[in-house]
């Protein structure tokens, strides 16, 4: 079957988590992807524990479906090979620090001259203009800047808390495939090109969204409220009886009509503290200890039954080895299988957009250090005698 990107050839100048993600999801909707690294090595990742066979997990899970070919972009012939790349692809995505691509002679400005109608994306941390563009960035920094990390913690008013993934990346990522998406589309309709300018802090601004809009309403300065939600009541995990939570989401009138009969206190629906969700949250400290009474008598299980059957959103809290065994996420072919050729078999996320005409498919384990330099490069026209060159000058 027809993926729905095979069309598009993509350079891959990135290294990490923001870049990598952002490739990768176009690698899994099946865009050729060529990653390129410095020789010797290679992606800052590759270094990054657990490993297998001296592969690292943390590598391979984000560059499958990805070609692998070394390159020292400083060295003349390094920058002549990597023109060489460009010339043939749709799409480069770096997140170099901002002026690095620049110094090497292939920022947007320069490759536009010689390749006008290439797709230039540039991830990086605070984006290619204002006052800090050139600031060093990592996940943990940009998450306090930009505040989620000022409404996370495990109590109201406790600690500010790093969300236990790295959004600060991975958001990022995510943003610089869209753009590139609709750059595509812009291209096809135009055939003009451009620069996709995303920055880790304006991604984690983006998501602040009822923290803003409440900040802006009422000038009060969101602080972090633990497990609750600031504007939902019900909306958090309480204690059953054996001693695991339940997290009950309650998100209208309703729903909390629904369950108050199902935990036999049809009277808190008419209660006045509590007849409307507005109320519910801003009395959110009387209603809490009259749920947690409520829920402890029963066992987890007997809980999640009756809200089930009766659908009240709720779930318990699932541990990753949950996760990974959890019904929905097989049934929707969320962990996939690779082998590696050192690693051997790995089980990695899938990419979590299905199409009906165009597959989703995993059909390579990302690949070992220059693992396809000698293909690549003979696509480019360079002989053998070249790439033992380049080996014994250390281009590649």
């Amino acid at each position: 079957m027809q993926r729905a990107l095979e069309d598009i050839k993509v350079i891959d100048l990135t290294r990490v988590l923001a870049g990598p993600f952002a490739t990768t999801i176009l690698a899994d909707m099946g865009a050729r992807v060529i990653h390129v690294e410095m020789p010797g090595t290679g992606d800052d990742s590759r270094g990054f524990g657990p490993y297998i066979n001296g592969e690292s997990c943390y590598f391979m899970s984000l560059n499958r479906n990805k070609e692998g070919i070394t390159l020292n972009m400083k060295s003349e012939k390094g920058k002549e090979v990597l023109k060489k790349l460009i010339m043939g692809a749709d799409v480069v995505v770096e997140n170099f620090k901002p002026g690095t691509m620049e110094r090497l002679g292939f920022g947007y400005d320069d490759i536009v001259k010689w390749k006008p109608d290439i797709i230039y994306a540039a991830c990086s941390g605070f984006g290619h203009t204002g006052p800090y563009a050139k600031r060093p960035a990592y996940d943990a920094v940009v998450q306090a800047m930009g505040g989620i990390m000022s409404l996370t913690s495990n109590q109201s008013g406790g600690e500010p808390t790093r969300v236990g993934t790295s959004i600060g990346d991975i958001l990022a990522g995510i943003y610089a495939s869209v753009g590139i998406l609709a750059a595509i589309h812009y291209k096809d309709k135009t055939g003009a090109g451009q620069k996709v300018d995303v920055s880790m802090l304006d991604c984690q601004v983006s998501i602040l969204e009822n923290a803003v809009t409440r900040y802006f309403a009422t000038g009060a300065v969101p602080k972090p409220v633990g497990n609750r939600h600031a504007s939902i009541t019900p909306f958090e995990p309480f204690k059953c009886k054996d001693n695991v939570y339940l997290v009950i989401a309650c998100g209208n009138d309703k729903l909390w009509g629904i369950f108050c009969s199902l935990v036999d206190r049809a009277e808190l629906k008419e209660d006045r503290r509590f007849k409307t969700n507005a109320l519910r949250t801003d009395n959110h400290s009387l209603l809490k200890p009259i749920i947690d009474e409520i829920m402890i008598k029963k066992n987890s299980q007997e809980w999640l039954k009756l809200f089930e059957e009766n659908d009240i959103p709720c779930t318990t809290i699932n541990t990753i080895d949950k996760v990974v065994n959890n019904p929905q996420v097989a049934a929707r072919e969320m962990i996939v299988k690779t082998v590696h050729p050192k690693a051997g078999e790995q089980k990695l996320t899938a990419l979590p957009i299905n199409f009906s005409k165009t597959p989703r498919v995993i059909h390579k384990a990302a690949p070992l250090l220059g693992e396809d330099n000698e293909r690549i490069l003979n696509e480019l026209g360079y002989s053998a005698e070249d790439i033992k060159q380049f080996k014994e000058e250390g281009i590649i």
